[in-house]
């Protein structure tokens, strides 16, 4: 099982796009799931809604509105145009932006459950010592929610590093530039090369193997009873 370099190349790709979209989620999605843990508003269920559409939305729906969204004649693409920026379309940007919205449930799911568990206790005898909110989220929530944490990021990139009908319609395939794992393994099939497409499709098969492995291992174990 020989990778050839444009694998390799494809791999490292691949590996950037996980990691630049799984720090943006964190920084977007954890204060997005502890509003949707905490708010009693009735947008709750709009947002979530929102929020957990790329579970159901087909891939390529999704990619072909972001496409017309970042286009030239699209909203995306035409602040682009003002600000005088190129267009996210065919850039590695643009596969950000993407992945950023389609791995968006993975990262806050997880983390809206984490904070759901937390109760109320914990967080009003902060209050009795005088801790802010922001006091009260960053040293009582955030620790007691690290097992989501963990989970919410390692399922984000996992899932940013296996996608494929996104990338392709926003990114297309450009090597070294948008040419993901996922796009380099259909680019062997469809040149009946099957023995490169094994030889990546197997990395990333014992990739993902890891990845559960890890996510199911970190749970925490039920505390037995008498």
């Amino acid at each position: 099982m020989t990778l050839t370099p444009d694998d390799w190349q494809s791999l490292w790709l691949t590996l950037r796009l996980a990691a630049v979209v799984t720090l943006i989620l964190f920084v977007l999605g954890t204060p997005l799931a502890w509003w949707l843990a905490r708010t009693p508003s009735r947008w709750k269920g709009p947002l979530g809604a929102v929020v957990a559409l790329p579970l159901v939305l087909p891939p390529s729906v999704l990619g072909f509105y972001l496409l017309l969204a970042m286009g030239p004649n699209g909203p995306v693409g035409r602040l682009c145009a003002w600000l005088g920026v190129p267009l996210l379309p065919f850039s590695f940007g643009g596969l950000v932006v993407a992945s950023v919205l389609y791995s968006l449930p993975f990262m806050v799911q997880p983390l809206q459950s984490a904070f759901e568990g937390i109760g109320e206790r914990m967080l009003e005898a902060a209050a009795t010592l005088r801790a802010s909110p922001l006091d009260a989220f960053f040293t009582v929530a955030l620790p007691l929610a690290r097992p989501g944490l963990l989970t919410a990021g390692i399922l984000t990139f996992a899932h940013t590093v296996g996608e494929f009908g996104v990338v392709l319609m926003i990114g297309g395939n450009l090597p070294g530039v948008t040419r993901t794992a996922s796009v380099q393994i259909y680019d062997h099939v469809e040149a009946l090369d099957y023995a490169s497409a094994h030889g990546l499709a197997a990395v990333l098969l014992i990739f993902s193997f890891a990845v559960l492995l890890a996510v199911y291992s970190w749970q925490p174990r039920p505390k037995a009873t008498a």
